[in-house]
């Protein structure tokens, strides 16, 4: 009988267990939808796609000599093989060739005319992983020797500029190898890892922070007081800024004697920088956490802003990866604007005038979210 009772027990505490989250709409849905979204943005960014498409920069002999030189090998393959781009669009590819391959998917090489300056800053940003110079009688390869799909993409051109008849009137090829500050993937990597931390330690740290004083009574204590409401979130938010500070120097700092990473840009430049991105996902973060008083509710609404950021805004590898129609959104996530901003500064020499407009931008976003989640917020 007593076994009976105790079973009886056990039913009804999973039956009230179960009715308290299936009467929570939130928690279905961050539950059981907001994976399925998860898994269908990571698909179309890691599913093996047919078609593999790679940007080339070319850059003429001419540019680095000043001299007037016969048309090289890549001129003359260009001219003899590739499709033609009849688009004059500003930044569009001029040549295409296609490797067809029908066990291992195509290769689609696009191929872009334009000056050294240029085809350094892309592939810094990860949009092209290789450059090459069409000098007299050769071919010379830049890329990052770390980079397996630099490598990769080599191995592939090689195969092209050994073709034919070109094999026999050019048949040199030089590799030299970018190993300076700014091309390696630790120069990209670092300045992502610093932006997400400032990303993660703002809305874990504040939203987070701020539901679990709701749900645990502490903020109706706190309004109770004489304090003013907007002081215990701006405290809250400087005391997260200055850890985030410090978490991201101590990053720079292992860096800088581990991998010997450097600021090539105006520092004051990247302290704003920095400083803005701060704000603008700790106003995010108050907003965030203005309403909600259910822990589970507010880390599914804290993850549906970090992690499709997280993913997008090009922290561990480029967002051109992502497709075309995709990219105008990426590149306006506040997540991405402070990457590109602190890259920029990082590795291409950028300083107020390049992110200038960036840092409007985040500030702008930091207290518009700030006021919005300040007016609704919810102290009890």
């Amino acid at each position: 009988m007593s076994r009976l009772l105790r079973f009886s027990q056990l039913w009804q505490l999973i039956v009230a267990l179960f009715r308290e989250i299936i009467r929570e709409p939130g928690v279905l849905f961050w539950g059981i939808l907001f994976p399925i979204l998860m898994s269908l943005g990571l698909g179309l960014a890691f599913t093996k796609k047919a078609d593999v498409t790679r940007k080339v920069a070319v850059i003429n002999s001419r540019e680095i000599t000043s001299t007037v030189t016969p048309p090289g090998v890549v001129d003359e393959f260009l001219k003899k093989s590739c499709e033609r781009n009849s688009s004059q669009e500003k930044g569009s590819w001029q040549w295409k060739y296609v490797i067809i391959d029908e066990k291992l998917g195509n290769s689609i090489f696009l191929f872009y005319n334009m000056p050294w300056k240029e085809a350094m800053q892309l592939l810094k940003r990860g949009t092209i992983n290789v450059i090459l110079i069409d000098a007299d009688g050769s071919v010379e390869y830049h890329f990052d020797p770390m980079n397996p799909d630099a490598q990769l993409t080599y191995l592939k051109l090689g195969t092209l500029f050994g073709k034919g008849e070109l094999i026999s009137e050019h048949n040199n090829a030089e590799i030299k190898p970018l190993t300076v500050s700014g091309t390696r993937y630790i120069d990209f990597l670092v300045p992502g890892l610093i932006t997400m931390g400032v990303m993660m330690s703002s809305m874990w740290g504040i939203s987070y922070g701020i539901i679990e004083k709701r749900s645990k009574k502490l903020l109706r204590r706190l309004v109770a007081t004489p304090m003013k409401k907007s002081h215990f979130l701006i405290a809250l938010i400087t005391v997260r800024i200055a850890m985030n500070f410090i978490e991201s120097t101590v990053l720079f700092l292992f860096s800088l004697i581990a991998f010997k990473i450097t600021i090539q840009g105006d520092i004051s430049a990247l302290i704003v920088m920095f400083l803005a991105g701060n704000i603008a996902f700790s106003g995010i973060a108050v907003f965030v956490s203005s309403h909600t008083s259910n822990t589970e509710v507010g880390n599914g609404l804290i993850n549906f802003v970090v992690f499709p950021m997280m993913i997008l805004s090009g922290i561990f590898f480029s967002y051109q990866n992502f497709p075309e129609w995709s990219l105008p959104v990426i590149k306006n996530l506040p997540l991405t604007m402070l990457t590109d901003g602190i890259r920029s500064i990082f590795n291409e020499g950028a300083g107020y005038h390049e992110v200038a407009l960036p840092i409007i931008i985040l500030l702008s976003v930091g207290a518009l979210f700030f006021t919005a989640g300040l007016k609704i917020f919810k102290w009890h």
